[in-house]
């Protein structure tokens, strides 16, 4: 069913506009009012829904609350999300969480204090749910991001598990059995998601699981690094590294370099998140990347629709990541793309160059 983000984006005006033609509650170009109801036409509309579209006291803003300044993999995501609002002509406020619950909870009540029309979250570890819970008694519309704990939501995130399995499976290709795993921050949808991942390729190539070969890196550098070291310093260490997001990467990659071991020739290593420097490390880093832009343009879209019509059935969405293959997995040189939730099968010679599929599949 076609909605009024739909309409917006085909005819190119801010979701008000759209309203202001239908409604007539203001005057607009005549061009632009032709183009907005050509659009409604071409996508199906039914102009009798827009009542809902937009609430009667919108401010035509909305929050975004997450830990906006210690994630670079968030700083995309924010960038995405406020491109896709400024598209719609929605304004955006940004709040840091810290990924601390007390503060989650004081964010989202700030930012409904400011009347914003809804909320964009990425919830931290928090087992009471208090943001979440908030969210839902006072009726915010809102859409969780990343970590995507609660169906009582609107979720945007990855399919973490076959991703994960996919770098891990890459790994076994070239022949690791002893694979150590830097996981994110215990309890995160995120982290237990892509160590089932871990599991599952270790489970399909017939190789026990070892619970040793598993640390937790959380979300800091420092946490990663002495989790890798645990691994370095067991009796049998692992011959390859993968870890579960880009902190934990760079935390491995300390832990090695105090260990003086050479990448890959001591020890491979994929990471999960692609950034900024990855493309230009001595070796070139192998990651899964998560489609940033996708996920906030997706994330933005949903909360405009719920803002439209609260009530109905909630959404997860889930995108596909792809394994980006340059050298420090043991490749001599970058033979291109992989897709997550394919067969994961890896041909002789590399992965093929397959672009990454970021339809949503609802769950």
């Amino acid at each position: 069913m076609s909605t009024i983000v739909d309409v917006a984006r085909e005819a190119g005006v801010s979701v008000s506009t759209v309203s202001h033609v239908i409604n007539s509650t203001r005057h607009v170009n005549p061009e632009t009012a032709e183009r907005v109801q050509a659009a409604i036409a071409r996508v199906g509309f039914r102009p009798n829904t827009i009542a809902r579209a937009l609430k009667k006291a919108s401010t035509e803003s909305v929050g975004i609350a997450m830990s906006a300044f210690s994630n670079p993999y968030f700083s995309d995501i924010i960038a995405a999300i406020e491109t896709e609002c400024s598209r719609l002509g929605l304004m955006v406020f940004l709040s840091d969480t810290q990924d601390d619950p007390i503060q989650e909870l004081k964010v989202v009540q700030a930012l409904h204090q400011r009347r914003v029309d809804g909320v964009i979250l990425a919830p931290s570890n928090d087992p009471e749910q208090l943001a979440l819970n908030y969210l839902e008694a006072n009726r915010i519309p809102s859409v969780l991001v990343d970590r995507l704990p609660s169906p009582r939501f609107d979720q945007v995130g990855v399919q973490n598990k076959s991703a994960s399995q996919l770098m891990v499976e890459h790994l076994l290709w070239h022949g690791h059995k002893r694979i150590g795993y830097v996981a994110g921050q215990p309890g995160f949808t995120t982290s237990i998601e892509r160590i089932e991942g871990y599991k599952a390729a270790l489970k399909a190539a017939g190789i026990p699981f070892d619970a040793a070969l598993v640390v937790p890196g959380s979300t800091s550098t420092e946490d990663a690094a002495a989790g890798a070291l645990r691994l370095f310093d067991l009796a049998n260490p692992p011959t390859a590294i993968a870890s579960g997001n880009n902190m934990a990467t760079i935390g491995a990659m300390h832990a090695m370099r105090e260990r003086e071991l050479r990448v890959p020739q001591d020890v491979a290593l994929v990471g999960f998140d692609d950034f900024e420097w990855a493309d230009y490390f001595e070796p070139r880093l192998t990651v899964v990347a998560q489609p940033c832009h996708e996920i906030g343009r997706s994330a933005a879209s949903l909360l405009v629709e719920r803002i439209a019509a609260f009530e109905g059935k909630r959404r997860t969405i889930r995108l596909k990541p792809h394994l980006i293959v340059r050298n420090s997995c043991g490749c001599q040189s970058p033979v291109g793309h992989h897709a997550a939730g394919g067969t994961g099968r890896l041909a002789s010679g590399g992965v093929g160059a397959s672009p990454a599929n970021t339809n949503g599949e609802p769950s």
